[in-house]
């Protein structure tokens, strides 16, 4: 049976081998300078990210919906990553 120990980042569950992991606030972590992500990169995660959605859909839906819901999900997901 685990501990559950709330955390602002995430939720984890701990158990007696775990509980003596000592957990680091993220804001406590140095976070490396990321080198800017390339359009091409870009352009490959929003590939990746909208095969999964039509994978998920069976292939049944849209193919530029699909692409377009990954285009916004890339890029808040890089504007998060950036601030």
């Amino acid at each position: 049976m685990g501990l559950k120990r709330r955390n602002p980042a995430r939720t984890r569950l701990l158990t007696l081998a775990g509980a003596a992991v000592v957990m680091i606030a993220p804001a406590a972590r140095p976070s490396p300078e990321r080198p800017p992500i390339s359009s091409e990169e870009r352009r490959r995660m929003i590939a990746r990210a909208a095969y999964g959605h039509a994978e998920r859909s069976g292939f049944a839906g849209d193919p530029v919906e699909d692409w377009l819901v990954a285009e916004r999900e890339v890029d808040a997901w890089l504007s998060r990553m950036a601030s």
